[in-house]
């Protein structure tokens, strides 16, 4: 849905070209801008009623129910009755919540003023998107210098110096103030300007016209005075910019062409305040006044083309004040969310707040067991659940809970660390292991205290158990051959002397065993060495009488066995 409505119309055709240029609509002479005063001089010349206040404020609409703008075009005459009346033409925009959905544009965007950039008002309306845009402030028709103060969206872009011209600006709280300002309130930065532009002459005051005011606070010098007061005095092509009693910013432009169509400023102001305008500024007009609807030229412009003096084309010029769908603070929703008019639409479900730059897990606040992230509650360890209020179920741990324990035999493990708290019967890292024989309870480190070192149930350490099948057997094996040991031991029994003195009487007859036998070998070796005779065999026989050789053989040979 468009959120501009124009209503009205008016045809009129363009051309006729009238003379090469129109002559310059400017308020002081070739070389200066402004007063030479400073701001004491204006709050000490001004009226006594309004004390030392320069300014006016006013609260700005904050409304967002319907168009953020409305167009009315106008054909009206001045004055309304009489001979010498004649016909106006132009355009009010009434803009609601201002704050949101007005902007200061340097020329052709960011920067313009510091390059001392022009640009036609279509050009840099374009960039922001706008649906109604109008010329802004004065410039250096030869350098192209912004003059005055500028605040564009928030940045200060140039600074008049205390300059005393008529300004017209938005505070982030979103008052309007129309006025005189000091250098300390340009600069304020308690409730700093986000909008801030200058014109010339403050038209409106409190709703009473404030023209002869502004002559003595803005002229003050004499060579100029003819200048300034011509410069009102003219009939010219008009902008300026005021707001009504609802808050309402207001845009108005009339059309002409200096000293031959258009309105003085006694007439300009006369006109905005029989429509309700309450305060009001002069901004730049004559050739530079322009106005753009939805990208499209909408007002005649007074200037020649430079092509072909027959049509009307469009000045270059410096700032913009431009009208846009309301923006987003900041314009991106701090990188989570997408700013639809004028609201951050956050991406995230936790991301909240009108810039989207706020993490929001609930009341809870993650229950303080953990961090409030983009993608929920990160839960811290040993807590899990949208809000961490759940502890981990057994069999995991960790950072919301998000680990496997590897802890056997049933045990559990520390729902922070994953630590494995090993049930009575066993130990390890994992509980991997059963209790060595003796050893029983949680971590095996109770002794077994069963008779005869028995071994007692690794979880209870009761003695009267029953083991599973090998272990069973093993102890069947091992008691059989205790039991036999027993029986042993029961039947033959000596004391540990009697064995030792049993033990050396066997090594000394083993001893003696052994030196008998080495003298049996050397007698046996003495044998083989004796001399041997012959004898005849019929001799032996008893054929021939014994010789006493013989029989000394004989008898050696009888006696023998007696060295046995």
């Amino acid at each position: 849905m468009a959120a501009l409505a124009v209503l009205g119309s008016l045809q009129v055709a363009r051309g006729a070209g009238s003379g090469p240029g129109e002559p310059p609509l400017q308020p002081y002479p070739p070389g200066q801008h402004g007063p030479r005063h400073g701001h004491r001089h204006v709050r000490d010349c001004q009226p006594v009623k309004y004390g030392n206040l320069t300014h006016e404020a006013w609260p700005g609409d904050s409304s967002t129910g319907g168009p953020v703008a409305v167009t009315r075009t106008f054909v009206s005459y001045i004055p309304p009755e009489g001979s010498e009346r004649k016909a106006i033409y132009g355009h009010f925009t009434f803009v609601r919540n201002p704050l949101s959905t007005f902007s200061v544009l340097e020329p052709g965007g960011a920067g313009g003023c510091r390059a001392q950039r022009r640009a036609t008002v279509e050009e840099t309306a374009k960039l922001r998107k706008c649906l109604v845009a109008q010329n802004g402030g004065y410039f250096n028709m030869e350098t192209g210098e912004c003059l005055g103060n500028v605040v564009s969206d928030g940045r200060l872009v140039r600074d008049s110096g205390g300059l005393q011209n008529a300004q017209f600006g938005i505070r982030k709280d979103g008052t309007m103030v129309f006025g005189y300002l000091s250098e300390e309130d340009v600069l304020d930065q308690s409730n700093p300007f986000v909008q801030l532009v200058s014109g010339v002459v403050w038209l409106l005051r409190d709703g009473e016209l404030y023209i002869n005011q502004s002559r003595a606070a803005e002229c003050g010098d004499t060579q100029s005075t003819g200048t300034f007061d011509k410069f009102i005095n003219v009939i010219s092509a008009r902008t300026a910019v005021g707001h009504d009693r609802q808050g309402r910013l207001v845009l108005v432009h009339v059309d002409g062409q200096t000293e031959s169509r258009g309105v003085s400023l006694w007439e300009m102001a006369e006109f905005l305040k029989q429509q309700g305008v309450i305060n009001a500024i002069n901004l730049d007009g004559g050739g530079s006044a322009t106005l753009v609807l939805n990208g499209t030229l909408a007002n005649y412009p007074s200037e020649h083309c430079s092509f072909d003096s027959m049509w009307r084309c469009p000045r270059s010029i410096s700032t913009v004040v431009c009208v846009h769908e309301p923006g987003c603070d900041p314009p991106d929703c701090s990188g989570h969310g997408l700013c639809e008019a004028g609201r951050c639409r956050c991406e995230s479900p936790f991301w909240a707040g009108p810039a989207c730059d706020t993490l929001d897990c609930g009341p809870a606040n993650c229950s303080l067991r953990g961090v409030c992230s983009a993608a929920g509650c990160l839960c811290d360890a040993g807590w899990t659940g949208s809000n961490c209020t759940e502890a981990c179920a057994p069999g995991s741990f960790g950072p919301s809970c998000s680990q496997r324990c590897r802890c056997q035999h049933g045990s559990s493990c520390d729902p922070v660390h994953g630590a494995c708290s090993c049930p009575a019967g066993f130990y390890g890292a994992s509980c991997e292991h059963e209790c060595p024989l003796g050893w029983f309870g949680p971590g095996c480190r109770s002794r077994c205290a069963c008779d005869h070192s028995c071994p007692c149930d690794p979880e209870s350490g009761s003695c009267n158990i029953s083991h599973h099948g090998p272990l069973q057997e093993l102890l069947h094996r091992a008691g059989q051959c205790l039991a036999s040991r027993e029986k042993s031991k029961d039947n033959f029994f000596l004391p540990e002397s009697s064995w030792l003195s049993l033990s050396s009487a066997l090594a000394l007859l083993l001893v003696l065993s052994a030196l008998g036998n080495v003298g049996l070998l050397l007698q046996g070796r003495r044998r083989q060495h004796r001399d041997y005779r012959y004898l005849p065999l019929k001799d032996i026989n008893g054929d021939s009488p014994h010789s006493p050789t013989s029989a000394a053989w004989d008898h050696e040979d009888t006696q023998e066995p007696e060295d046995t």
